[in-house]
């Protein structure tokens, strides 16, 4: 095994063809800020940079997949919010471009939770994913008073459907492991005491498959979605950082982290 990042926010190692990117923050549920984001495209771009890698595993430590943003850090900003949130979007939307750019497929192994914009907005760029059957799946933008982001508003609508995406992305469900394989959010679901077995048996199948027909394959795939994930990240930023400045947005924020009941005055 290779190990490139040993340490931060964001892991990295590589052995016979398979990269891992770790998000290494399961004190936050790997909720991200601004240097898990740096870090993660950091990741990535090594990811591109190195010859042998084959296939990724995006993987989060601890108990959770990931969290979304990270609220705490979030809320602290207070009015400052919206500029720290331009900075965060524009890291997550080259992130999440650079992930989908990848020759290499992406596979997401999710356990636990994969919600908000960075969690959930993964699992819908990933290529791939499989997900423990005690997998949780959970958008809650719109619950902080915030819009999807991380490409979700294109990519969504693509695996389940306009009709489903708008119910998740405006309802907010809590989708278990099963309905999220039912709508085509996941692509399997194992138990969870195999998830990391079952994940890298499936990225060494990968791995031993003709890299070019891979990286051609996955190419056409994205490049036949019509609107560009890429295209709307830029557009998701704006309406993210605006609606981060708004009273509701505060509201919703300190809601999450006070365990109660929002109250929304639409300002």
């Amino acid at each position: 095994m290779t190990t490139l990042i040993a340490e931060g926010p964001v892991l990295l190692d590589i052995e016979d063809g398979i990269a891992r990117v770790t998000l290494n923050r399961p004190e936050a549920s790997n909720g991200v800020d601004v240097p898990t984001l740096q870090a993660l495209h950091a990741a990535i771009l090594r990811c591109h940079a190195e010859p042998t890698v084959r296939v990724v595993l995006l993987r989060g430590a601890g108990r959770n997949f990931c969290a979304g943003g990270d609220v705490k850090t979030f809320a602290a900003k207070g009015e400052d919010l919206p500029e720290y949130l331009r900075e965060a979007t524009a890291w997550l939307q080259i992130a999440t471009s650079a992930m989908i750019q990848l020759k290499a497929p992406v596979v997401a192994v999710i356990q636990g939770f994969a919600a908000g914009g960075a969690g959930f907005g993964f699992v819908c760029a990933a290529d791939l994913v499989v997900a423990a059957d005690d997998a949780r799946f959970f958008s809650g933008a719109v619950r902080v008073g915030m819009a999807p982001d991380a490409g979700t508003t294109v990519t969504l609508s693509r695996l389940v459907g306009l009709r489903r995406a708008l119910d998740i992305l405006l309802t907010n469900p809590t989708l278990s492991a099963a309905e999220a394989l039912d709508l085509g959010i996941v692509s399997r679901v194992v138990p969870a005491d195999e998830l990391e077995a079952q994940a890298h048996e499936l990225a060494a199948g990968l791995a031993a498959q003709p890299p070019l027909a891979l990286a051609a394959t996955k190419r056409l795939v994205w490049g036949g979605l019509g609107a560009g994930v890429e295209e709307r990240l830029a557009e998701e930023a704006r309406v993210v950082s605006e609606l981060s400045g708004t009273a509701d947005s505060r509201e919703g924020l300190a809601a999450v982290l006070e365990r109660r009941s929002p109250t929304f005055i639409g300002a």
